[in-house]
């Protein structure tokens, strides 16, 4: 499920729409997929982004992919996403887990006090770690941790470690040695001109 994890939003997509572009990753074979309307270009109005999420919600259904809402807790409640995501500072996880006890909840974790602390929750689906290296999907991320941290990051983590940041077709190999359960995209499927080529590579470098 968290192998090959798609994050966008209509303000990632430069040509097209984000339904064009969900429907064809999932078509080339993402299994996850995290809608965050966020930044510049996003949605603003919130009817706006519940009929988006819907849209986004039904493509996913229709290829048995989860869909996971980004930190819009009444959002992913309202709808009946199949998860949520959180930051550190988004919401309390433990309010989080109580409002989702059977769904799929990820939790963003950049350091050792962060994984330690996220270890000792119940309810916790994966953690998201990272940036591993710079990105340019979000504005106010955090330094990169690099591959070494990843690694370190991973042995300590009890639950599944899904990397973010920064992460292509050319430096993912270095990202699957690092042990990690899956790698999570923006930029690199959002701007593919070719998305079949951009998954193939992403999926074929992983059994090398």
């Amino acid at each position: 499920m968290l192998s090959l994890y798609f994050i966008a939003g209509t303000q990632d997509i430069l040509k097209g729409t984000l339904p064009e572009k969900l429907e064809a990753a999932l078509k080339a074979g993402i299994t996850c997929f995290q809608y965050r309307e966020k930044g510049t270009g996003s949605l603003q109005k919130s009817e706006e982004i519940k009929q988006m999420a819907i849209v986004c919600q039904e493509l996913c259904r229709k290829y048995s992919v989860p869909f996971i809402v980004n930190d819009d807790v009444a959002l992913a409640l309202e709808i009946g996403a199949d998860g949520i995501h959180v930051g550190q500072e988004d919401q309390n996880i433990v309010d989080v887990l109580n409002l989702f006890p059977d769904k799929i909840v990820g939790l963003s974790c950049y350091d050792e006090m962060e994984v330690a602390k996220a270890n000792q929750l119940e309810g916790v689906s994966y953690y998201g770690i990272g940036p591993v290296y710079r990105t340019i999907s979000k504005k106010d991320a955090q330094k990169q941790i690099g591959i070494t941290k990843l690694q370190e990051l991973v042995k300590l983590a009890k639950l599944p470690v899904v990397a973010i940041g920064g992460i292509d077709t050319e430096n993912v190999q270095a990202v699957w040695q690092a042990d990690v359960d899956g790698v999570s995209v923006i930029s690199v499927l959002a701007r593919a001109k070719d998305l079949d080529v951009a998954i193939e590579k992403l999926k074929k470098v992983r059994s090398k």
